[in-house]
C-alpha cells in the first residue's frame, strides 16, 4: 500500500463535510414541518380549532375538540457506494471525492424526493380528515364543504395576451396563481372561522415547462403593455416560485402553498438521520472481492399535513 492511502475514516469524514455544505432544496423547509421520531411509527393528532371569542351571554359555552389524525411509519433507506480497493490504495482522491460529493447531494435531495412524491400523488392520497389531500369536498365541523383542488379558466382571465393551458401568457398565469391564493385565504376552520386571513407568503411549485412564465408572473409589475400584474400590485404577497423537475407529468397544473403558517402542509419524520458505515480495509470483502463498500443508511418518512395550506390549480 502507498503512504498516501485514503482511509475509510477520511472518506466518511469527507461525506459528512459535503453533507453540511449542501443542505438540499430550500423549499423543503418552507412547505414541511420536521419532527424527530423514536419508534417505528408516530401518530399526529389534528385536534381542530379553539372556539372564537363570543359575547358573554347565557354563561360559558365550552367546546370540545374534533379529533382527527394520521400515522406515519418510518421506512429504511440506503445508498451504497462501491469503490475498488486499487483506486483507494492508489490515492485516486479527486475521483473518489466527486463520488462522495454526489452521494451527499443525493442524500440531501432525499427529503425533496419523498415530499415531491406526496405532492404529485396528492389527489389520490388520503390525509388526516379522511379525504384526499387535494380534494374538492373537505369538511370539518362547521366548515361546510371546501376545495383545495380548483380549475382556473384562463380564457376568462382579463388580460390582453392569451396562450394555452400548457403555454399560458404571463397575465393568465398570474391570474391563476391569484386564484390559488384566494382559495387558500378563503378556508375556514371547524368553527367556521377564517384560517388564513393573515397569509402573506406563498410558494408556487411548477414543472420545469411552466417555470419561465411562473417566474415572470410572480415578479413583473406588468404582464402586457400597460397591463398591471394582479400579483404585484400593492405588493400584498411575497411569492416564491420553485421549479420541481420531479413533477414532469404536470403540464397544465401547479401547486400553491402557504409558507408563513406555523403548521405546514407536509410532514418530515426522522428516526435515524443519514449515517455512513464502511466495509473496507481489513474486511473479508476487501480481501476476497477487492472492493470497499460505503453505505448511507437512514430511517425516516414523509406524510401529509394541513391541506388548508395548499391548493392544486389546473388551468383549463
Amino acid at each position: 500500500m502507498g503512504a498516501n492511502l485514503i482511509t475509510s475514516r477520511a472518506i466518511i469524514g469527507s461525506y459528512y463535510r459535503a453533507l453540511e455544505q449542501n443542505t438540499g432544496p430550500a423549499w423543503v423547509d418552507k412547505v414541511s414541518n420536521y419532527f424527530e421520531s423514536d419508534q417505528a411509527s408516530e401518530e399526529y393528532a389534528f385536534l381542530g380549532q379553539v372556539p372564537a371569542l363570543r359575547e358573554f351571554i347565557g354563561g360559558l359555552h365550552a367546546k370540545g375538540l374534533i379529533e382527527n389524525g394520521l400515522t406515519i411509519a418510518n421506512k429504511e433507506f440506503e445508498s451504497t457506494l462501491e469503490l475498488k480497493r486499487t483506486d483507494v490504495e492508489r490515492d485516486k482522491t479527486g475521483q473518489i471525492q466527486v463520488r462522495i460529493n454526489e452521494l451527499a447531494r443525493i442524500t440531501n435531495a432525499h427529503w425533496a424526493s419523498l415530499l415531491s412524491s406526496l405532492i404529485a400523488s396528492g389527489s389520490s392520497l388520503v390525509c388526516y380528515d379522511g379525504q384526499y389531500f387535494f380534494d374538492d369536498d373537505h369538511s370539518e365541523g362547521k366548515s361546510g364543504t371546501q376545495s383545495n383542488k380548483i380549475n382556473s379558466d384562463i380564457s376568462a382571465i382579463s388580460t390582453g395576451v392569451h396562450g394555452t393551458v400548457t403555454a399560458p401568457s404571463t397575465g393568465e398565469f398570474a391570474g391563476s396563481i391569484m386564484s390559488g391564493i384566494a382559495q387558500i385565504t378563503s378556508f375556514v376552520d371547524d368553527q367556521g372561522e377564517p384560517m388564513n386571513e393573515d397569509a402573506q407568503k406563498f410558494l408556487v411549485m411548477v414543472p420545469i415547462s411552466l417555470y419561465s412564465v411562473a417566474s415572470a408572473a410572480a415578479v413583473n409589475d406588468y404582464v402586457a403593455a400597460g397591463e398591471q400584474n394582479v400579483l404585484t400590485a400593492g405588493k400584498k404577497f411575497e411569492i416564491d416560485v420553485v421549479a420541481n423537475a420531479r413533477l414532469s407529468a404536470w403540464t397544465d397544473t401547479f401547486a400553491v402553498f402557504r409558507t408563513d403558517s406555523e403548521i405546514k402542509p407536509l410532514i418530515r419524520q426522522e428516526e435515524v438521520p443519514p449515517e455512513m458505515e464502511a466495509i473496507a480495509e481489513g474486511s473479508e470483502r476487501a480481501k476476497i472481492n477487492k472492493t470497499y463498500l460505503y453505505t448511507v443508511y437512514a430511517r425516516r418518512n414523509a406524510g401529509l399535513g394541513m391541506w388548508q395550506n395548499a391548493c392544486l390549480v389546473t388551468m383549463i
